[in-house]
């Protein structure tokens, strides 16, 4: 049974629409799983970054699912900005979609691919759905309600853990970043043990307690971070610059963050 959140009068999603949106990131997962396992062709954007057709075919059904439940509320959508479609987004709430994050790994075919919703609101992510249809797990999370992970057989709330007194568990993408960079960053920080995660799924280690500090020193987007962020924070986490300010959203208009860090509790 999925934890109800309760029900709000403003632009978080309340109990019923949140279990829609669960459903619905899950059907969009079926799509992708369809064709996993198929001789899919992979094509390359005008970033040099890999599309293949589940990722369109995911997006159509979460837009669709979107419009349907929150008509109101703007989307901006990965691949529809990359075919040079996107909404105005002003100072209101907008949702920000990666129909598959992670790309690479479904190419791969190692399961660690996510379905991300994340919502928005004055450039803070205040409610995030990551879903991995590969390992049948559903994160969500809100703001001031919690984080909550659900998989085959169990749901259970998320909490960050406090950096254990032996060092931190690092978290590092599988698929990008700069050895020789992520070793200066972590010089003078106890190191107690080193993760590799695809997509979104490393901010939901460290909201599930397993990982300590994800730091991202390239480039990523908007959409590949915010329903993560929503629900790490939702956990008691925090993704912030390397300037220690806050990682918002809606900043600039190529959607593109700065290199950041994303931490569980501190020690």
């Amino acid at each position: 049974m999925i934890p109800d959140l309760p029900p709000t009068t403003g632009p978080l999603p309340g109990a019923s629409l949140t279990q829609h949106l669960i459903a619905l990131s899950a059907t969009a997962g079926e799509a992708i799983l369809a064709i996993y396992t198929t001789a899919f062709e992979v094509s390359t954007k005008a970033d040099n970054s890999p599309v293949t057709q589940a990722d369109t075919r995911a997006e159509a059904i979460l837009l669709e699912g979107l419009a349907r439940y929150c008509p109101d509320i703007p989307v901006v959508a990965e691949e529809s900005v990359a075919a040079g479609h996107c909404p105005t987004v002003g100072d209101g709430p907008f949702w920000l979609v990666d129909p598959l994050d992670g790309t690479r790994e479904f190419i791969k075919r190692n399961g660690e691919f996510t379905v991300n919703l994340g919502l928005v609101v004055e450039g803070r992510p205040v409610f995030g759905i990551v879903h991995c249809p590969a390992l049948a797990v559903t994160y969500w999370g809100a703001a001031g309600t919690g984080a909550f992970m659900r998989g085959r057989h169990t749901t259970r709330s998320l909490h960050c853990r406090p950096t254990p007194g032996d060092g931190a568990t690092v978290i590092a993408s599988r698929s990008h970043g700069d050895d020789a960079e992520m070793e200066e960053f972590l010089h003078g920080t106890r190191v107690a043990r080193r993760l590799l995660a695809g997509s979104s799924l490393k901010f939901c280690r460290i909201a599930e307690g397993v990982a300590d500090l994800y730091p991202r020193l390239g480039p990523t987007c908007e959409w590949d971070t915010c329903a993560a962020h929503a629900v790490l924070a939702a956990a008691g986490g925090s993704v912030r610059t390397l300037e220690g300010e806050p990682l918002t959203y809606g900043k600039r208009a190529d959607f593109l963050n700065p290199p950041f860090v994303a931490r569980g509790l501190a020690a």
